[in-house]
């Protein structure tokens, strides 16, 4: 049974010289309280010392042999801990009074003791005061920066625009940049000191311009100041913390800013207008400002709108999955070899909606996991009716986020289609992301090789646009690469770009995984990538994603192509 606040006793030590006294005070507060006694000050701060973790309030008499009230007063204000313990002072003496509430006494009782109900209001009152604090103090703070925590922030922000409803402020929201990565390479106890070091530069910036900030998540900093702040300043100061701790290239930082002069909108929504700006640099290298304007208030009604539909559109399947051919180039005619599946938004007002505005959206929102499952339960249905129609096998790659392989129930999900659809494992190819591996690399290495041991092929996708790829490549469980479409966009023979190419295709030769090339365009870019000794191609210089209708034309070609290599 869970006891009741009133049914727990708080620890009252009672210091007065005189026995009388002590017993007086005992006799009316022991019904409600655990006593403790001191008949000096040097027993008092004793007992203090002794108990403080448990202490609730002192009653203190001022005129007591070897050490006085106010020399205990004195040495518990020097004492960080002890100073929170208040100290009710018990004294004949009007004029004591105010000199002890100067050295930090939080009330007093006046002798002699005529009025029982008096003592024990003043009492509890002082004991809830000195809880209620330390309550509001607990969560005022976040425990690492010292800034405060999220909520209190949002609570003394609104009551600060109440108070000045005049001010032209900034919402800034800062962001470190790849702060897991540091905190892998560098361990926690020095990102904690980072965070400890982006607080101090933030308290310099109020100290000079005024205003309040908080830690709102890991990395991620609040501040509300008056409008007009120099935001590189703010940078700047940051960084000259940092400076000790980090390599320049290290320290990379999103800025996003929201100017309200009116406060026309609530608190906590300029700092989501602030937090969208800082968003929408996530492709940006380096430190980067983003001011929130028009445009991104309507990309956010356009989000928004996406979000509110998503679930009919899942219903009405709205979303279509397209299917973009892969071709193996080892031979001397191109032949289809697999395909990947791809998600389309055909909205019945919208019209098309580009995969580059939803998907992040969805990721952002906690969606994409629900998009991903209804991408590959339709690329395995798709797979099924091929081989029904064609009598062959097409085998189709789905993407797969580091947020599906973090369910535990990912791997029970993807066998259950592929076994409901009548297809094999080896066909159903799953894309993860090199970034992917680089997140949580031992956990998403051990969820892979678990797929891999059930049959699954493991492509390894946007491979080069992450940080440890080389190092990791030996140890990581894959069955193919896949190139990053930015390696292929500028290569010409002989140029940095087809020497990486080259290098890349070299170690998959030696570990024996084929390389699959995506967005090649040209048939300059194919000829230089099959002269490299490339695998496989995918890209608009064979086709574009097609819907399941039009791709069968391919399936039919594929067929004949082979009858006829067969044949010659």
């Amino acid at each position: 049974m869970i006891r009741r606040d009133s049914d727990f006793k708080r620890t009252v030590l009672v210091v007065d010289d005189e026995d009388v006294n002590r017993e007086i005070l005992g006799a009316i507060l022991e019904q409600k309280y655990s006593l403790l006694y001191a008949k000096n000050g040097v027993e008092a701060l004793s007992q203090i010392r002794a108990n403080a973790d448990s202490l609730s309030l002192v009653l203190l008499d001022l005129l007591m042999p070897e050490m006085d009230g106010y020399q205990v007063l004195s040495e518990l204000q020097a004492d960080a801990k002890l100073k929170k313990i208040p100290v009710i002072v018990l004294t004949s003496e009007k004029s004591a009074e105010v000199k002890s509430l100067e050295k930090g006494a939080a009330d007093f009782l006046s002798k002699p003791y005529d009025l029982p109900e008096v003592i024990l209001a003043r009492v509890w009152h002082s004991i809830q005061l000195f809880e209620n604090t330390t309550i509001i103090q607990a969560t005022e703070n976040d425990s690492i920066t010292s800034l405060y925590t999220s909520d209190f922030f949002n609570e003394y922000g609104q009551i600060f625009d109440k108070r000045h409803p005049d001010y032209e402020m900034d919402s800034i929201v800062v962001d470190f940049s790849h702060f897991h990565l540091l905190n892998e390479l560098h361990g926690h106890e020095t990102g904690d000191l980072v965070l400890k070091k982006i607080a101090e530069g933030i308290r310099e910036v109020l100290n000079e311009k005024g205003g309040i900030a908080c830690r709102y998540d890991a990395d991620t900093f609040y501040i509300y100041t008056r409008h007009g702040a120099e935001y590189l300043s703010i940078l700047n100061k940051i960084q000259n913390q940092l400076s000790t701790l980090l390599k320049p290239q290290e320290i990379r930082f999103r800025i996003g800013i929201y100017y309200d002069k009116k406060h026309e909108i609530s608190f906590r929504a300029r700092f989501d207008r602030a937090l969208q700006a800082c968003n929408g640099l996530r492709s940006k290298q380096g430190t980067a400002f983003a001011i929130y304007d028009e445009e991104m208030h309507q990309q956010a009604l356009f989000g928004g709108r996406l979000l509110q539909d998503f679930e009919t559109a899942i219903k009405e399947k709205q979303l279509k999955v397209y299917y973009q051919p892969k071709y193996n180039i080892v031979g001397d005619v191109p032949v289809l070899s697999s395909a990947e599946a791809l998600i389309r938004w055909i909205h019945p007002e919208l019209g098309f909606i580009r995969p580059d505005l939803f998907i992040p959206l969805f990721e952002e929102n906690g969606l994409v996991q629900k998009l991903d499952r209804y991408v590959w339960s339709e690329a395995a249905s798709q797979m099924k009716k091929w081989r029904e129609k064609f009598g062959v096998t097409m085998p189709v790659s789905v993407n797969v986020s580091r947020v599906d392989l973090s369910d535990p129930d990912m791997t029970n999900y993807i066998c259950k289609i592929i076994n409901e659809n009548g297809i094999s494992s080896a066909d159903y190819y799953l894309e993860v992301t090199e970034s992917a591996y680089t997140e949580n690399s031992q956990q998403i290495i051990e969820i892979v090789k678990n797929l891999r041991n059930k049959g699954f092929k493991i492509e390894m996708d946007d491979f080069g646009s992450g940080y440890s790829s080389l190092n990791m490549l030996t140890t990581l469980p894959i069955d193919a690469l896949k190139l990053d479409k930015g390696f292929i966009n500028n290569i010409e023979r002989g140029n940095k770009e087809m020497k990486m190419i080259e290098l890349i295709l070299g170690i998959a030769e030696f570990l024996n995984v084929p390389v699959i090339a995506e967005g090649v365009e040209t048939k300059e870019q194919l000829e230089l990538l099959k002269l490299a000794k490339c695998d496989v191609i995918q890209g608009y210089y064979f086709s574009k994603p097609l819907s399941a209708d039009d791709f069968d034309a391919l399936i039919q070609k594929d067929i004949e192509v082979r009858k006829d290599i067969s044949n010659s």
